[in-house]
């Protein structure tokens, strides 16, 4: 008889064990995981209990085990309910540094799990997983089944084994993946699911980072990071290789009972697992980043591909948030003092996704101050100072309260295009009044879109922000294609030679008002305004340069002009 009275069980449907599993509510309306299994179980469900008892003392974030016995249904237990969410879809949509930071936590608590021997008696390692190798070749052999390439899978098995050889055992989570894990309301990661414990080969318990490589490779190298502490030895990748091609094998035939969508989910993993080890030629998976490195800045993680001294920012206070994901070479944060803040973009740094070399990020970043000075405007992101910084750069502007219109940015992006018509358009007012000034100036707008907008829901305000590559006229083509998004490029654009300029941006303005009223669709049946304000749009995105407004003042005044009555 537990010692536990729920008043109310609400089943669990998710996951593949063959226990039933509830969210269980007691009368003080506190929750538990309460978990039942066949009566035949109940050894293995008692020692699984007790190996979660000591576990949990090693202070594992994860479902305390409160009481195991037996009831009317079978073997039950009563643990600690987590109120979560799970990190397979919460981490996906995270910022890199953050899936980055989840998987190094993730490989240490694996490190802390690790620590539990296994019993004296256990058969030697060698022995016991040669056997299993053994199985699954002979159910692949036998499986009417077989994989595009998959003699490449047994012949790496077969010239591997010698690896098994002294390797040291101890206690197993058996199921350690991102699908096993939680993300609770603190944002501390949970582990859950210890129901195919066992004992084995540590490096083993990699065997499943096939699944978290799949959502995000950069958890993935993160957990394998954590693990080592940043020191991954050779002789882990060539085991770990061995151990997914062996579980690799057997997927298919295991697959076969559950029907044709596992059967191709399988095909595809292999299909995958042969790609990432060049049809098993190379041992480091391709989705392992070798350059990054984790660092974090008043307590915000971020990514870079080696450390670096960022304690200039002191000067500009404590930092809010950063943005680390850019391949332009730079990196930018937010910081706040004495009540004001501030948006420091920094080129110089080694950033995690920028292939280029130091001094041209820095070189860039120093060609912008001019932009900045001379298109200063109430709608543009204000410029503070610029200063050399050892040998790299900074650009300071006042902080722009807002946020991105950018689709890159789902959540924002959505409540920006849900505003009322009368206040998207304006922010369009804001951004042709930019414009205006910016013709006034003698300069083009490029890589000008929708991620170039802030919007400030509160004081409805619009910022134009990111104008790096803005250029004064006269100027031309000199890329082919030009920085920029697709849905706001022109097509001089895109043609080495051609002349940028005013024209250019008549098409710019153009794109940006079907992107606010048409939802990027350049069709009647999407617009949002007058058939006149579609005509003027239409008339500015014309391929034909001779066909659009011939300035931006004519463009201005034709849209003010179609919203007049007749």
């Amino acid at each position: 008889m537990s010692a536990y009275e729920f008043v109310n069980k609400t089943e669990i449907k998710k996951g593949w064990s063959g226990d039933k599993k509830f969210c269980a509510t007691d009368t003080y309306g506190n929750k538990y995981l309460y978990r039942i299994s066949d009566l035949s179980q109940y050894e293995t469900k008692r020692q699984e209990f007790e190996m979660m008892q000591k576990v949990a003392s090693l202070g594992i974030p994860m479902c305390k085990p409160l009481e195991f016995g037996t009831c009317d249904e079978g073997v039950y237990s009563v643990q600690s309910w987590i109120d979560d969410k799970d990190a397979e879809e919460a981490i996906s949509s995270m910022r890199p540094a953050e899936q980055y930071a989840y998987g190094f936590e993730a490989g240490k608590i694996l490190k802390a799990i690790h620590t539990i021997p296994a019993p004296e008696n256990v058969t030697e390692w060698q022995t016991r997983f040669n056997n299993k190798i053994d199985r699954k070749i002979k159910g692949y052999t036998d499986c009417p089944l077989k994989y595009e390439n998959g003699q490449l899978i047994l012949d790496y098995i077969e010239q591997n084994r010698h690896l098994l050889q002294s390797r040291p055992q101890v206690y197993q989570h058996g199921d350690y993946h991102i699908g096993n894990m939680m993300i609770d309301t603190d944002g501390k990661l949970q582990i859950i699911d210890f129901n195919r414990n066992d004992y084995g080969d540590p490096w083993e318990e990699f065997n499943r980072i096939v699944w978290c490589a799949q959502v995000s490779p950069l958890f993935a190298t993160g957990m394998v990071d954590g693990y080592f502490d940043n020191n991954v030895p050779m002789a882990f990748w060539r085991l770990l290789a061995l151990y997914i091609a062996s579980n690799t094998l057997s997927s298919l035939y295991w697959a076969i009972p559950f029907g044709e969508k596992e059967i191709r989910t399988m095909r595809r993993q292999a299909a995958e697992v042969l790609v990432w080890y060049d049809n098993m030629q190379n041992p480091v998976p391709n989705w392992y980043q070798w350059d990054v490195c984790l660092q974090s800045l008043d307590g915000i993680p971020f990514l870079m591909k080696r450390p670096f001294d960022f304690g200039f920012l002191s000067e500009y206070g404590d930092v809010f948030c950063i943005f680390d994901g850019q391949d332009s070479g730079n990196i930018c944060f937010g910081t706040e003092k004495d009540g004001t803040r501030y948006f420091v973009k920094f080129a110089g740094a080694p950033t995690a996704r920028y292939q280029g070399t130091a001094k041209d990020a820095v070189e860039r970043l120093k060609a912008t101050v001019p932009i900045y000075q001379a298109l200063a405007h109430p709608n543009l992101i204000k410029y503070i100072e610029s200063k050399q910084i050892a040998d790299g750069f900074a650009v300071v502007f006042l902080w722009a309260e807002g946020d991105c219109m950018g689709r890159m940015y789902p959540e924002s992006h959505q409540r920006f295009m849900q505003l009322d018509v009368k206040d998207r358009l304006q922010a369009f007012d804001d951004i042709l009044s930019f414009f205006v000034y910016l013709a006034e100036q003698k300069y083009v707008a490029i890589d000008f879109y929708d991620a170039s907008i802030l919007y400030d829901f509160a004081s409805k305000k619009t910022t134009v922000c990111d104008i790096d590559f803005f250029r004064r006229q006269p100027t031309f083509n000199d890329m082919g294609r030009m920085w920029g998004s697709s849905r706001f490029q022109s097509p001089e654009e895109y043609e080495l030679g051609a002349v940028l300029d005013e024209i250019t941006n008549v098409y710019t303005l153009g794109a940006t008002a079907f992107a606010l009223f048409g939802g990027y669709n350049r069709t009647p049946d999407a617009w949002q305004l007058s058939d006149k304000r579609f005509s003027v749009a239409q008339k500015a995105t014309s391929a034909d340069r001779t066909q659009r407004q011939q300035s931006i003042k004519q463009f201005v005044d034709e849209w003010q002009k179609a919203d007049c009555p007749d």
